[in-house]
């Protein structure tokens, strides 16, 4: 081999060894968010990380800080957003301008009797319209005073992410700190468990250490996890037996796609001779994805069949593992079970030595919580357009989806259903009668395919009706007593299924649709009183023949066209005329100057001639002798 092929050969085989380094150390995936909730201003955390404050992301609420600032160690835990009744029912955090993908979010929520009330809310928290987290008072008395962070793993679709909160009766839902990071979306077998499930966090557990992790301690994981310790979750039964262990030396096969594990979390363990046995507090009819972690960190293990055992779901026996047989030593191994619709709220996960000792450097423990229906897109469209336009007042909570999460009531005066094959929910009923709106019908409404009722009466709602009011599905509709102005649209009457029309007492005018009052013929009813400018319905003036709706009838129109014809035909006909005329005139030509006075010359010569011949005559009349004219 020549020194060129052997040079060129080392310096691939440096590049391949290379090449796993580099693609650990550069995470791909950058949208990050870390929100101080009820903060003015950025703030910063021990760990030199940024908090922003939360001005641009909030639909509404109110702000205040924990009772005891210094029983808490960040910046971050010890300012909150409240949401009062005034705010409505439903209020949320919007983080805009995502990137389509997977992400890691997590909220640090405290009560810490910041109200001066002792008296911890309930309410519940929603991600992407599907409800992930339930708060019941009275929380446990440390709870309530330190607080808790909660975690999941959502997909964003639209590039906008909604975190709401629904409170129950008068109790002002509470939000301390807010972190979303975006995540390899093919992480934690995406797959094969696909993007129709938000993975919630049930227990995050590293065997062998304490707790670590962003916001705990220095340590590093790109999707921002934070682990707990494994000892509150060991079964009492096993815990004499349990030893850790641990190690400075690198594991391979950490930080790499799609799960970026990081390998603090492969040099600590625990092992025990006996069972290992943990037990988890779940919720019943769930499924639950448990992540297992391995490395054989024990340099007395060198071949496989050394250490050898089983783990057990449930009482069920699922696997056998032998982590030398699988990586070796020094290595990063992971596998994970499905454990499906659990009819316990403990989920039981036992680990027993066939071979050797049994050990586990971590766990991890997912509810799959199914993503909840959410609202038609073009519907979410129309509605936020109709809040805008409509001056929809912040007490009514209309904010996230309009009909998600299904758990919940609705916007406040909005009712929804599925749709016929149930893959999404439409909007079928709009009642904000007597509400105080000022505003106006965005022509948005014709997204509204669904709609059946909308009673919009009693407000002080104006502009003209908008083309798109009348979708084919409309039954009934009541605009009275408003200040609408302008004519009444056609395609109000597109629906065959309209029954009711009350249109009375608003500032509309010109001619009433024929369909519209036919309503009555076919049993339904109408009203348009109390319209001055309305005409040409029962019980209205007649319509000006060639004037309606403020401008000329179709028949004013039609005459004017007819009228516009005629005179241009008129036109017409004089250029005709006179290019015909013209046409004559170019030949009569004039003779020239000298034959036009022999020919004068020649008319009098004519003309005494004949005055000679008639007094010849005359003579000869009387008898004189006749003379010739010529005499020679």
């Amino acid at each position: 081999m020549s020194l060129l092929s052997l040079s060129s050969s080392f310096f691939l085989s440096l590049l391949l060894l290379l090449l796993p380094l580099s693609l650990a150390s550069s995470y791909p995936y950058k949208a990050s968010y870390r929100i101080d909730c009820g903060s003015a201003t950025s703030t910063t955390d021990p760990f030199n990380t940024t908090w922003q404050a939360d001005d641009r992301y909030y639909t509404s609420g109110a702000t205040s800080i924990v009772s005891e600032p210094l029983h808490f160690r960040f910046p971050h835990e010890k300012t909150l957003r409240y949401f009062p009744p005034s705010s409505g029912k439903k209020n949320c955090y919007i983080i805009p301008n995502l990137p389509p993908g997977r992400y890691y979010i997590r909220t640090f929520t405290v009560y810490d009797n910041y109200d001066g009330k002792s008296h911890s809310p309930s309410f519940d928290v929603s991600v992407e319209g599907t409800l992930v987290f339930s708060w019941r008072s009275p929380w446990p008395e440390g709870l309530a005073r330190d607080g808790a962070y909660s975690d999941l793993f959502a997909f964003v679709k639209d590039s906008e992410l909604d975190l709401c909160f629904y409170s129950f009766a008068t109790d002002p839902p509470v939000i301390a700190s807010l972190e979303v990071q975006q995540i390899d979306p093919l992480s934690y077998d995406a797959a094969t468990i696909g993007n129709n499930h938000i993975l919630v966090n049930y227990g995050r557990l590293t065997s062998g250490s304490n707790q670590w992790g962003p916001g705990f301690s220095n340590d590093a994981d790109d999707f921002g996890r934070s682990w707990q310790s494994d000892a509150a979750s060991r079964s009492p039964n096993a815990k004499s037996s349990i030893k850790s262990v641990s190690t400075r030396e690198r594991i391979t096969n950490t930080n790499q796609p799609p799960n970026y594990y990081p390998m603090k979390l492969y040099q600590t363990a625990i092992v025990s001779s006996g069972a290992i046995q943990y037990n988890l507090a779940v919720d019943a009819k769930l499924d639950y994805l448990i992540w297992f972690h391995f490395a054989e960190i024990d340099s007395s293990v060198t071949k496989a069949g050394q250490r050898v055992f089983d783990i057990l779901v449930n009482g069920k026996n699922v696997t056998r593992v032998d982590i030398f047989n699988s990586v070796g030593s020094f290595a990063a191994y992971s596998w994970h079970y499905v454990a499906k619709n659990l009819s316990s709220t403990e989920l039981t996960v036992k680990l027993v030595p066939v071979v050797g000792a049994a050990l586990i450097s971590g766990l991890e423990n997912y509810a799959l919580v199914p993503n909840d229906l959410s609202t038609v897109p073009e519907q979410v469209i129309a509605m936020r357009a109709l809040k805008e336009s409509l001056r929809v007042p912040d007490r009514m909570g209309w904010n996230g989806d309009p009909c998600a999460p299904t758990n919940w009531d609705a916007w406040e005066g909005i009712t929804c259903h599925p749709n016929k094959d149930e893959t999404a929910l439409v909007i079928s009923q709009i009642d904000l009668g007597s509400q105080g709106l000022k505003g106006y019908i965005s022509d948005k409404i014709s997204l509204l395919s669904n709609l059946v009722n909308l009673n919009l009466s009693t407000n002080s709602l104006g502009g003209t009706l908008p083309s798109g009011l009348g979708q084919q599905s409309l039954v009934r509709l009541d605009l009275s007593d408003n200040q609408f102005t302008g004519s009444i649209p056609d395609s109000l009457t597109s629906s065959s299924k309209l029954q009711l029309v009350l249109l009375n007492n608003n500032l509309l005018e010109g001619r009433v649709p024929e369909e519209l009052y036919s309503i009555g013929v076919h049993g339904g009813a109408f009203d348009l009183s109390g319209n001055k400018g309305l005409c040409g319905a029962p019980s209205l003036p007649s319509c000006p023949l060639f004037w309606e709706n403020g401008g000329l009838s179709k028949g004013g129109k039609i005459a004017i066209v007819i009228l516009s014809l005629v005179l241009f035909s008129g036109v017409l006909l004089v250029v005709y005329i006179c290019c015909i005329r013209q046409g004559r005139n170019d030949y009569d030509f004039g003779l020239p100057q000298d034959l036009m006075s022999l020919s004068a010359k020649r008319n009098r010569y004519q003309r005494q001639k004949s005055l000679m011949l008639l007094e010849m005559e005359s003579q000869h009349a009387k008898g004189l002798p006749t003379l010739p004219l010529n005499p020679r």
